[in-house]
């Protein structure tokens, strides 16, 4: 059953699109980049799993995608990771990113 949520729930939500401006390894890790994240009016970290589905960092770096943006940082590995990016896991497991437009500016909220 999927508990439901209210509008006002859904309303404290930021969701931005993000300019993954680079692509870094994490040393010893395995599955964890670290991005370097353009919301326009600032820039941020934000450490992501994606790296077993996207083990060619050429494939997102460059690219817009959807953020939490106003999720509390948390540490993770020794980096503050100041959002979190939004994917969907298709139908072979995979984790898969949804590229925003380029017409769509970096730091757009969502609605």
């Amino acid at each position: 059953m999927i508990e439901m949520v209210s509008f006002e729930d859904w309303s404290k939500l930021d969701l931005r699109v993000g300019l993954i401006e680079s692509v870094e390894e994490i040393e010893g890790k395995d599955k964890l980049y670290k991005l370097v994240v353009n919301f326009e009016e600032e820039m941020r970290t934000v450490v992501s799993g994606i790296k077993p589905d996207y083990p060619n960092k050429e494939e997102i770096e460059g690219k817009k995608v959807v953020f939490v943006y106003n999720l509390d940082p948390r540490e993770i590995v020794g980096i503050e990771s100041q959002a979190m990016i939004l994917g969907a896991i298709n139908e072979e497991g995979n984790y898969k990113l949804s590229f925003v437009d380029d017409s769509v500016k970096a730091g757009t909220k969502m609605e």
